[in-house]
């Protein structure tokens, strides 16, 4: 019986993705501090902050698979992340409104052998226009707290999104699809390896 596989995150959302795919595994969040984005791609940078996060975590539990990943939305090149508060939540609607932007996820996978693939997924998101009043609706659910974009797909912010192009889980905070091949690519089937029998 394998050791239990390691998410480096404690977002609830990653958790249960992760759950859909794999029963075993344990959640130890990072301890790592995240850097600004500074002149990085969006892509690049949570590719990085990916790849921190699981290495952190895999210095304390060598001999482990470990996975980390980052999910952050980006707006005409401009990275959107977690919002200080309603007004810079409303801020960042307003600006994602009637428009499409990005939503970018790095992952990084950590071998016990300490072998690693690191890789980030982009998946667009097209708005529908919104109100004022719509965007004020929206912010006092309080689902713009702690999600990066100010808007949770997975719950009342599916209602501002006309449709995507990519993966959808992506969106939520970890592209599955992605993960599975990432897992498949350093030689173990994600499925087979940590479900329970």
């Amino acid at each position: 019986m394998k050791e239990a596989l390691i998410l480096a995150s404690g977002s609830p959302r990653r958790r249960e993705l992760l759950s859909r795919v794999c029963r075993d595994f344990e959640v130890v969040p990072s301890n790592m501090v995240e850097k600004e984005a500074g002149s990085a791609p969006p892509a690049e940078y949570v590719k990085m902050l990916a790849d921190e996060k699981a290495s952190e975590v895999a210095s304390r539990f060598p001999s482990r698979w470990v996975v980390g990943a980052d999910t952050v939305v980006a707006s005409e090149g401009k990275i959107l992340g977690k919002p200080a508060d309603e007004r810079e939540a409303a801020a960042m609607l307003r600006e994602l409104s009637g428009r499409a932007h990005s939503v970018f996820t790095g992952v990084a996978l950590i071998a016990p052998d300490g072998g690693k693939n690191v890789c980030s997924e982009e998946t667009r998101v097209f708005f529908r226009p919104l109100s004022d009043d719509d965007i004020r609706a929206y912010v006092a659910l309080g689902e713009s707290a702690d999600k990066a974009g100010a808007y949770a797909i997975q719950g009342s912010g599916a209602l501002l999104a006309e449709r995507i192009e990519g993966c959808y889980f992506n969106v939520v905070g970890l592209p599955l699809s992605r993960l599975s091949k990432m897992f498949e690519e350093m030689g173990v089937p994600l499925a087979a390896q940590w479900r329970d029998e």
